[in-house]
Parts: structure tokens; C-alpha cells; sequence
């Protein structure tokens, strides 16, 4: 057998190991040298292989397919600079505890530093951001090596997916010929892979249990009858069992759960939606002091909330079961490494105070915000509306991308609770904008149900060619770009008032032409500039085939003063 065909077969071994550990599916961008991966992977795999023309769009594009399936989604890309284009993605994938596998061609050793084309150190190039790095030799396809590549396969989804999730980086050095010479010989023997299609390693996890944890915590929950649960981005619990240990832990406790609108767990009679607003009240926020506090899932997007528990004289209780350890202002007494859901049910069966003034209070001033704040916005289609509107339309099926920047913290202040809300996504690992509508796309293709993406104009721009997906996938994909100019996010800082710089280096306004990008990328543009032409826009969205383009210009000036207003409504109805 030819060296060509030595990588082929090792290759295909590779391929199918993947496809037995139920991979969500590979994303390749075009190249030469990573042809054995690619042919393997299309034709051995038994998954999807989903195509992207830039590596910064296919790794988000495979970052979003991660999150839709809870699996891990594998990258291929050819040698050289490709490569580097994955960085964003590696590191938000690292940041957010995202399962990928990120397999890069390269050149063999006697091409490197030599001057050879598209030949560039690659030897741990993402560095710590990935959780194993492996040179795969792909020289020789004897008995031996086809079964450590099998067994390599299955150990990448094993890492990928756990203790701490994230990604892992295997680097090719394939030699030319890149196409096999002839058949390849049939798996047999040494090279066959497992009867009855199983992995080569299957791996048995535990089912995680709360009760030791729960032990511990017990006394600390049963001394504080006006402790706080606080709740920030949850995306890898199963959210009808998160859902439901909350509620039971509350019903038993009294304690209320401050939900971040990405935790999931914005729902039912013990969540806060509007914890900003509440807190924006000196006086609320002097009497609401927890004696303890539990936190479960990232660090809520709220810096006024931050701030208020960093501040605190309370106990402090961090549910970390990935190692992550967001605890930035060393608040913590306890670090307990179970999932929260585990923890929740257990102590729930441990019992407390059970509900009383505590969380009545809590709840009571809750709703009046959110009265008072749906009051105040009036009949404008300000950015704080449109959250306002996404929350009555999205259906509980459909699942909502949110850009990290300004709109992440509208949904935070202005997403209301529900009984059944949507799921709500934001590559908040890393929290920049990089990929975004890569990301959407990604969500779409692992999805049956509607995705939504809302995200403002530079967001918009920064990732404009991952719009190319709009026909090369034609996966569903409703988009709300809100135009408001530029960055408004940067409006409320200090640079702002540096007028000479601000707009052009800061703001950015991009200038672009929606109908013409719309025209140009094969989308379905509909223009809202009311909350019944939003309204009607999202209806169409939801149950139209394509890319949907819903744009929304809005003033940034108005916005801000919607922002405001809601907040001077806030506190109004507080004192009330």
C-alpha cells in the first residue's frame, strides 16, 4: 500500500470513530492540503459536513452547531494562516465550555521553516486556550496505528466534552500525494473497528448526584430563610430538569432566583427578572441584603448586580462542576463541583424556611417593575422595545441569539419572565462580537426549531460574510439587525465626550446599505419601524424558509432615554 494510502485508511478509521461517538457534525473551509481529513470525514463519517468559505465564519458556524446539540462539532481546515482563523472561536469555545475538535492540515517537518508556502509553526498553536494537543503521525496504516488513531478519535470527544468542556486541537502533517492512489483496501482485521458500530472506547459517566453536596450545604440553606439564588448563563443542563429543581428548591426554601435571561431559568413564581432596575433603588438594595447567596452558572451580565454581591456581608456559595471559577472579586466561602440541577433537587428534599415575606417581597416588587418599565416605553420601537416584543412573540420551541455588546444587556433588563420561555443563547465566554451571525447559522443547522438572531449594526458588519450561508445552507434564520448607527453601546462611557475621536474610532458607524447587502447575500429584507410591523416581521420569520432580514432603525439618543425612563419608572414604582 502507498503512503497516499496509508493516511487514507488512517483516515477513514479516524472519520468513523467519530461518527460513533455521535459527533453533532464537521465544518470544513476550502484547501489543498487538508484533503485526506476532508474526503474521510464527507464520505466515512456518517454525519453532516457542513461547507464555510472563511475559517473565522466556520469556526463560530461550528461553535453554534456545538450549542444547538450538546455535541461536540469538528473543524477541518487546510495549513498555514486558516488555521490562525480559528483562534476567536477556540478561544470563545474555551471561555464557554463549547465541545469542539479542531483538526488542522499542515505541512510535514521537512517543509517547515524552510520557506515552503502556507507552512507556519503550528505545533500547539492555540495554546492553553485548547484542553489537548496532539501531532497526529499519519504515516503508516498497520494494525497498531489504526487502532491508537481509533482510540485517538474517541479520546477527542471524551476531552472535548468534559470535565471541563471545551476544545481540543489535532494537527495532520500530510505529505503529497493528497488523493488516494487506486481503492483503498477494505477494513479488515487489525484495522476493523468495533462490531455493532460501537467506539472503538466508550466512555461511562457517572450520573452526578447532589446529596454529599447537599450534606454539606444543608445547614447553611436551613440557618438563611433570606438567602438568594443567582442564576447567570447555564447552557449545558437540561432546561425542563433545571426548570424544575428551581422551582422545587424555591417552594421549599423561599429563596428567590435572580435569573439572568441566558440561565433559562427566567420562569415560574420564585424568578426576578428585573433584579437591575430593583437594585437601581438604594433603599431596595440596602433591605434585600441576603444573609447567603448561591451561585449557579456564569456570572450574570449585570454589573450593577455584580456589584451589589460583591459588596455583601453574606455567605457565599459558587456551583462550579466545570472548574471554571468565576468568582472575580474572591466573594466565595464554598465551591461545590456538582451540576446545579443535582444540587437543587437534593436540597430541596433537605427543606428550609419554605416561601414567606422574603421572596413574596421580592416577587411583589418584581412585577410592579415590570408593570412600571412596560408603562414607560410607550409606543416607540426603542431598543428596549424590541426586547419587549421578542419576549411576547418568540415561542417556546425557538431559540434566541442574542450579539454580546448592547443588546445582551437589553435582554438582561428587559426579557420578561414567563412560564415558558425561548431559549437564550450569547457567546458571552469570551463576550466579544467576533462571529455572531456565523454562530446563528451554526444554531440554525443543528436546530428543527426557529433560531432568531438579534444583534446591532457593527455586529452586523464585523461578521457580514458569514452571510454567505444565507444560500450555500438554507437553514431558516431570522435576523433582527437594530441600526441604531453605530457602537451605542460605548455612548454611556467616558470616551463619548471626546467628541473629536468618538464617532470615528469608537462609534463606527458602519454606513452600510441594508436593502443592498439584503439584495447582494440572497435575503428577505422587511423594514419595522413600529411594534405591530416588528410584530408582524417576527410572524413571517418564524414560519418562512430562508433568511429573514428584519430591520429596525432606531435613534440612539431615544434609546438611551427609553433606557432611562424605564429606569426612573423602576424606582418610582419600588417606592410606591
Amino acid at each position: 500500500m502507498t503512503a497516499a494510502n496509508d493516511s487514507h485508511v488512517l483516515m477513514r478509521a479516524f472519520a468513523q470513530e467519530l461518527g460513533r461517538s455521535a459527533i453533532a457534525g464537521a465544518v470544513s473551509s476550502p484547501g489543498s492540503r487538508s484533503t485526506p481529513l476532508l474526503l474521510a470525514l464527507g464520505r466515512d463519517g456518517g454525519f453532516p459536513v457542513f461547507s464555510q468559505v472563511d475559517e473565522r465564519s466556520a469556526g463560530f458556524f461550528a461553535l453554534g452547531l456545538a450549542k444547538a446539540t450538546g455535541r461536540p462539532a469538528v473543524l477541518v481546515c487546510t495549513s498555514g494562516t486558516a488555521a490562525a482563523n480559528y483562534l476567536p472561536a477556540v478561544i470563545e469555545a474555551r471561555e464557554a465550555r463549547v465541545p469542539l475538535i479542531v483538526c488542522t492540515a499542515d505541512r510535514p517537518p521537512e517543509l517547515r521553516d524552510v520557506g515552503a508556502g502556507q507552512a507556519i509553526d503550528q505545533v500547539k498553536l492555540y495554546g492553553d486556550a485548547v484542553s489537548m494537543f496532539v501531532e497526529v503521525g499519519v504515516e503508516r496504516a498497520d494494525g497498531p496505528t489504526v487502532r491508537w488513531i481509533r482510540s485517538l478519535a474517541c479520546r477527542a470527544v471524551a476531552t472535548a466534552l468534559g470535565p471541563r468542556p471545551g476544545p481540543v486541537h489535532l494537527n495532520f502533517p500530510f505529505r503529497e500525494p493528497l488523493v488516494p492512489d487506486g481503492e483503498l483496501p477494505a477494513d479488515t482485521g487489525e484495522t476493523a473497528g468495533r462490531p455493532d458500530g460501537r467506539p472503538w472506547v466508550a466512555q461511562v459517566n457517572a450520573p452526578p448526584s447532589g446529596e454529599r453536596a447537599a450534606q454539606a450545604l444543608a445547614p447553611v440553606v436551613g440557618a438563611a430563610a433570606n438567602g438568594i439564588v443567582v442564576a447567570g448563563r447555564i447552557e449545558d443542563e437540561d432546561p425542563a430538569r433545571l426548570a424544575e429543581a428551581a422551582a422545587a428548591f424555591t417552594q421549599a426554601t423561599g429563596w428567590p432566583v435572580l435569573a439572568d435571561a441566558l440561565s433559562g431559568l427566567r420562569r415560574g413564581d420564585g424568578a426576578v427578572a428585573h433584579y437591575h432596575a430593583l437594585l437601581g433603588s438604594p433603599a431596595f438594595a440596602e433591605a434585600a441584603a441576603p444573609a447567603a447567596v448561591l451561585r449557579i452558572g456564569d456570572l450574570p451580565t449585570s454589573k450593577r448586580l455584580r456589584g451589589w454581591l460583591a459588596g455583601l456581608e453574606a455567605i457565599g456559595v459558587l456551583v462550579d462542576p466545570h472548574g471554571a471559577w468565576q468568582d472575580p472579586d474572591s466573594g466565595s466561602d464554598l465551591v461545590i463541583d456538582v451540576p446545579p440541577a443535582a444540587l437543587l433537587e437534593a436540597l430541596a428534599q433537605a427543606g428550609g424556611a419554605g416561601p414567606g415575606d422574603w421572596l413574596g417581597g421580592w416577587r411583589s416588587a418584581d412585577d410592579r417593575v415590570a408593570d412600571a418599565i412596560a408603562g414607560s416605553l410607550g409606543d416607540e420601537l426603542s431598543e428596549p422595545r424590541v426586547v419587549l416584543e421578542l419576549g411576547g412573540a418568540l415561542p417556546a420551541e425557538a431559540t434566541l441569539l442574542v450579539a454580546s455588546s448592547l443588546p445582551v444587556r437589553d435582554v438582561e433588563n428587559f426579557f420578561p419572565r414567563r412560564d415558558d420561555p425561548p431559549r437564550i443563547l450569547s457567546n458571552r465566554g469570551a463576550n466579544g462580537i467576533d462571529g455572531t451571525i456565523a454562530t446563528a447559522y451554526g444554531l440554525a443547522a443543528g436546530s428543527p426549531d426557529p433560531v432568531v438572531l438579534l444583534l446591532g449594526d457593527v455586529a452586523f458588519a464585523h461578521d457580514i460574510g458569514s452571510l454567505l450561508s444565507a444560500r450555500r445552507l438554507g437553514a431558516p434564520l431570522t435576523i433582527v439587525l437594530v441600526d441604531n448607527g453605530g457602537g451605542a453601546i460605548f455612548d454611556g462611557l467616558a470616551i463619548a465626550a471626546e467628541t473629536d475621536l468618538y464617532e470615528q474610532h469608537v462609534l463606527t458607524p458602519t454606513g452600510l446599505d441594508i436593502p443592498g447587502v439584503a439584495a447582494a447575500f440572497g435575503l428577505h429584507l422587511l423594514e419595522a419601524s413600529t411594534p405591530e410591523e416588528l410584530s408582524a416581521a417576527l410572524a413571517h420569520g418564524l414560519t418562512s424558509s430562508g433568511t429573514q432580514l428584519v430591520h429596525v432603525r432606531t435613534d440612539r439618543a431615544a434609546s438611551i432615554e427609553a433606557r432611562a425612563a424605564a429606569s426612573r419608572a423602576a424606582v418610582a414604582a419600588i417606592s410606591a
